[in-house]
């Protein structure tokens, strides 16, 4: 009989070590089940954020092409034979590698036609009308709805270049930039003249 109490002990042992196992593996399974619904609760959280951010951001949007919306259309035939820089009188953009450099030609106060474009030409000289802001790409759809309805003389038309300053080897960034900028205006609904093409 001693065989079977041995025999009874041997599995009895290995039982009690395969429980012991289950015993001290449980609270790890409990611990490592919590984290994940925790990190699964985590990217939900970021994905509400980021949903709300969204939809800040087009609202945003919505309100810079609702502003936009009230200058008219471009009238080619005004800008049509104006081929430099120095003579565009909507707002131009010069893009650079970091920054681009938005020059606007303000009419005067209560300028809202083409006549007193001309005639506020008299009263204050371009060089006192004339403001030129250097911008983040990113900020470039709000600074372009916060100008004024006078400075848009041609109507809803931006004129964009490359800046002839950048270094060769920034060329390619410059690019980059001038493409984020053409769809920020494309999105705002401004129509864009890319120089020197023209």
């Amino acid at each position: 009989m001693p065989a079977p109490d041995i025999l009874v002990f041997v599995v009895f042992r290995r039982n009690f070590r395969g429980s012991l196992a289950l015993a001290l593996l449980l609270p790890l399974l409990l611990v490592a089940c919590h984290k994940e619904e925790q990190a699964v609760e985590g990217v939900a959280q970021n994905a509400v954020n980021a949903e709300k951010k969204a939809q800040a951001s087009a609202t945003v949007l919505d309100q810079e092409r609702a502003e936009l919306e009230q200058i008219p259309l471009p009238t080619k035939s005004l800008y049509i034979d104006v081929h430099e820089p120095s003579q565009w009188a909507n707002p131009f953009l010069s893009v650079g590698p970091d920054v681009i450099t938005l020059r606007v030609l303000n009419g005067d106060a209560g300028a809202g036609n083409l006549n007193a474009f001309a005639q506020s030409s008299v009263l204050r000289p371009e060089a006192a009308r004339r403001q030129v802001l250097e911008l983040r790409p990113g900020d470039l759809a709000q600074a372009i709805a916060a100008i004024p309805p006078a400075a848009w003389h041609y109507g809803r038309v931006v004129a964009i270049a490359e800046s002839s300053t950048a270094a060769p080897a920034d060329r390619p960034k410059v690019r980059r930039n001038v493409e984020i900028a053409l769809k920020q205006l494309n999105d705002l609904g401004v129509v864009v003249e890319e120089w020197p093409s023209r």
